[in-house]
């Protein structure tokens, strides 16, 4: 496995993130002793960087997947909080579902513009505190949208920024690929940790996969991926891809025979929730219930974070 520093922050993680979002909830519903052996089996392979959120509601996956491991591990979270309060209960959270006494990153969620920004200030400022108290090594941003990624990339108080960027742009908010490239190396000169997300665009890069991934590692402004993986074999292929290695046949064989995509369930009650919430504008309401325009789905899952009867999922 490669590795590097991200950005001036110190803090040194592998090349391959593990994207933990596809093992829980939201998506795959792994029981905690699959999804913590498909993470272990990542950590056997030197992927030392998970990255998760509050809103994953998946915690516990990791937490069973560190028990007993010896090295190190590199854990980044993210909450939507907006208060100081808020971020406050958030960190808490993470340090007690987790069993860590110090998160390594904590970001603000989904941030669309430097407006967003000033929202949640009073989170911010939380944590740049309980990073001076040692409770957090590094604070930050997510984003799908450049306006954000440009304003994080010009405050000092900002470490790490965890950017949508792919190949494509597919999934990029309000602008080109072009210009998150120039937002994130404005950020990178401003020595701002980054590590990608999508690189995949949600799958719809997933019949050139390994081209996709080699093209966002190939870029000299992001510093790692995090890629979604839910199974044994979708981490063997990464890490292979990752290390420059072909990965077994059997294992690739696997991963190329497998399609995700959103389901909507018959019991879909049409309240309009996931519309609302949905940032790709992927969802749309059509005789009553929620339908999905797959070419616009990225394969988030953060509409069925928000759907009150259960009947969105990730398969």
């Amino acid at each position: 496995m490669f590795y590097t520093t991200l950005g001036t922050s110190g803090i040194r993680v592998s090349r391959l993130c593990f994207g933990s979002l596809t093992l829980g909830p939201l998506q795959a519903g792994l029981s905690i002793a699959a999804g913590a052996a498909v993470i272990r089996r990542a950590l056997e392979l030197g992927v030392n960087f998970i990255d998760t959120a509050q809103s994953y509601a998946n915690y516990p996956y990791i937490r069973a997947a560190l028990h007993g491991w010896p090295g190190a591990v590199v854990i980044a979270t993210k909450s939507y909080d907006y208060t100081a309060a808020g971020m406050a209960r958030s960190l808490e959270e993470a340090r007690r579902e987790l069993d860590r006494d110090v998160i390594d990153i904590f970001l603000l969620h989904e941030q669309e513009s430097a407006l967003t920004l000033a929202g949640h200030r009073p989170a911010l400022e939380y944590l740049l505190e309980a990073r001076e108290r040692g409770l957090v090594r590094a604070a930050g941003i997510s984003s799908h949208a450049v306006a954000a990624v440009r304003a994080a990339a010009v405050m000092p108080e900002v470490d790490i920024i965890h950017p949508l960027y792919n190949q494509q742009g597919l999934g990029i908010l309000d602008g080109s690929q072009a210009e998150m490239l120039a937002a994130l190396t404005l950020a990178q000169r401003n020595g701002k940790g980054i590590y990608a997300m999508k690189a995949l665009g949600g799958g719809h890069l997933a019949h050139r996969a390994q081209q996709a991934l080699a093209f966002v590692l190939a870029t000299p402004a992001i510093d790692a991926v995090a890629v979604g993986m839910q199974s044994i074999a979708e981490v063997e292929v990464n890490a292979a891809w990752v290390c420059g290695r072909e990965p077994a046949p059997e294992w690739l064989a696997a991963v190329q025979g497998r399609k995700r995509q959103l389901l909507i369930e018959d019991w879909c009650q049409g309240c309009g929730a996931c519309v609302q919430r949905c940032p790709q504008g992927a969802l749309q309401l059509v005789a009553g219930r929620a339908v999905v325009d797959p070419a616009r789905c990225i394969l988030c899952g953060y509409c069925a974070g928000v759907c009150r009867d259960f009947c969105i999922k990730v398969i």
